[in-house]
């Protein structure tokens, strides 16, 4: 755990008062130098922050420099002061306050980064006029961790916003935010172009891109039919996990194929011809 120094820097304002028995020029010129005089502090503020790693500082740095007595009493009078006004927070702003450290230095979930070389699909569908193509992103473990979203046509406000959404929810599954509550948030959102969606054998209609784009991820990597408007043609494949887990050929396929592309159907996408021998003989 890394240690921190945090220097607080204060504006005050105040005076100190004097006792003379004389005024003339010469007892007023012996002021500076005499510490017998009372310091009342005017004002307090806050001016700054500053924090710095412990363990980087000079020798030099470490030493404090050598205070006089005024400065004594002026910086005893000023921790006087700091000490009223914590007095005076009600015992509610304290515990907000240290409800706020608290989450301050809570960690965060560390970013599983998607590899430099990853699996994934392309779908292209088009929703009334618009065409919106989504590019998929998945871990070696057939996880989804990022999308793209691009516009057919469309302005460049429109594919900046579409872009910076899809960076935003990349970000989000590699930083673990499950894929289901990206799907509950966005599903049945309305705003145009909605309607008739064309290229998508499992969805026929949707009320906006976004709740296609949603309705799309949850069919290919979740498997939630209750969202798709067509029955899968294979049906559901829950019932050949077992299988699966036993046939190495699957496992090899389950490595090298994208999920999302066949939606977890590898037994009815592939053909296993391990069981076929061909004969290879060069012409002469």
């Amino acid at each position: 755990m890394s240690k921190y120094l945090v220097e607080t820097y204060y504006t005050c304002t105040f005076k100190i008062l004097h006792k003379l028995n004389e005024l003339n020029e010469s007892e007023l010129s012996k002021l500076e130098n005499r510490n017998d005089g009372e310091v009342e502090i005017i004002d307090v503020k806050l001016n700054n922050r500053k924090t710095k790693t412990i363990g980087n500082n000079t020798k030099n740095d470490n030493q404090p420099e050598k205070q006089t007595s005024k400065d004594k009493n002026i910086a005893s009078v000023i921790s006087g002061e700091i000490a009223n006004i914590s007095d005076g927070l009600n015992n509610s702003e304290v515990k907000n306050m240290d409800t706020k450290v608290k989450l301050d230095n809570k960690g965060f979930n560390p970013r599983s980064k998607m590899p430099d070389r990853r699996k994934g699909y392309i779908q292209k569908i088009t929703i009334g006029t618009h065409k919106v193509y989504l590019h998929t992103g998945e871990y070696d473990d057939g996880k989804v961790g990022e999308i793209f979203i691009d516009t057919h046509k469309e302005g460049e406000l429109v594919k900046a916003l579409m872009n910076n959404f899809a960076i935003a929810i990349s970000l989000g599954l590699q930083y673990g935010v499950p894929l289901d509550e990206f799907v509950d948030a966005f599903i049945e959102t309305k705003f145009e172009p909605s309607g008739e969606v064309i290229g998508n054998d499992r969805i026929l209609n949707a009320t906006s891109i976004l709740d296609y784009i949603f309705r799309e991820l949850a069919i290919s990597y979740l498997g939630r039919e209750d969202l798709a408007h067509t029955p899968s043609i294979h049906g559901s494949s829950k019932s050949l996990v077992g299988e699966e887990e036993n046939n190495n050929f699957i496992k090899l396929v389950k490595d090298i194929t994208s999920k999302g592309f066949i939606r977890s159907n590898y037994r009815e996408k592939l053909v296993d011809l391990s069981n076929y021998k061909i004969s290879l003989k060069s012409k002469k």
